[in-house]
């Protein structure tokens, strides 16, 4: 329990809180690589101490990492379209809509009806941003979106929870619906998959088994009929910035994920 109001999270959504670890983890540890003010406000909900106990420093930074391209990727699609949307499927207690220099943009937060809940409470519902109650295989939560204006769509640590059949119809889903859309979303291999589910059952999580990965980028973006702008792997810039001051098995396992792309952001252009 998270306190009078809070509600105990099971599955999927429990793993709201994995995230949210490693943004105050490593924003207290790494300011200089990412740094998260919003998510250090939250820190007194976090009340699965074991995420923490049992995430080594490479899976923190593993976590936060996602977000670091993500953020850069998104503040680029709102440097170039200065009116545009920025949708945040199974947005979750994620906070970029505070990293980020936003414009004129508008920020959709989807998610299930009860994890919306608790992201209002807990964060509320800013200016220019709309929290959205819905399933994401379904177009209602579309309707309150400008569909012609310039979209990008986020899916962080989402699509991994899916089937690739069930994955492939929320993107289809898309294309009928935008005029002019991109989606980011963050995939690891087959041997990648397996790392990670290890990784969640050990935090405590054993119902909340990841089925979804991408071998080849360009292989799945011709199954969606979309174009590949970008895989891009991971660790780049955190084994740069941080390479004095992390682990040495940090640094080989971020050097060996970005050789064998075991985890990779997937940048596709939907047509």
């Amino acid at each position: 329990m998270f306190g009078e109001n809070m509600v105990d999270y099971e599955g999927v959504e429990d793993t709201l809180f994995i995230p949210l670890t490693a943004r105050i983890n490593i924003s207290k540890k790494f300011p200089e690589y990412f740094y998260d003010e919003e998510a250090l406000k939250l820190e007194n909900i976090v009340a699965n101490k074991l995420i923490e106990e049992k995430s080594s420093e490479y899976h923190l930074l593993a976590s936060v990492a996602r977000y670091y391209n993500f953020d850069e990727i998104t503040q680029k699609f709102i440097n170039k379209n200065t009116e545009s949307n920025i949708i945040n499927l199974g947005v979750g207690l994620e906070t970029s809509y505070f990293r980020l220099d936003r414009k004129d943009s508008i920020f959709y937060e989807v998610d299930l009806p009860e994890v919306i809940k608790l992201r209002r409470d807990l964060i509320g519902e800013n200016e220019n941003e709309f929290l959205i109650s819905g399933d994401l295989f379904k177009i209602g939560w579309m309707e309150r979106i400008d569909k012609f204006k310039p979209t990008l769509i986020i899916a962080s640590g989402v699509f991994q929870y899916f089937h690739e059949e069930e994955i492939i119809k929320i993107i289809k889903l898309i294309q009928e619906n935008f005029d002019n859309a991109e989606i980011i979303f963050d995939a690891t291999n087959r041997n990648g998959l397996k790392f990670a589910n290890r990784y969640v059952q050990k935090t405590g999580n054993e119902s909340a088994i990841m089925y979804f990965y991408v071998n080849d980028g360009k292989e799945f973006a011709k199954k969606t009929n979309s174009t590949l702008i970008e895989q891009r792997p991971f660790f780049i810039d955190a084994r740069k910035i941080l390479s004095k001051k992390i682990e040495f098995m940090t640094k080989i396992l971020m050097w060996s994920g970005d050789l064998l792309n075991t985890t990779r952001i997937i940048h596709l252009k939907l047509e």
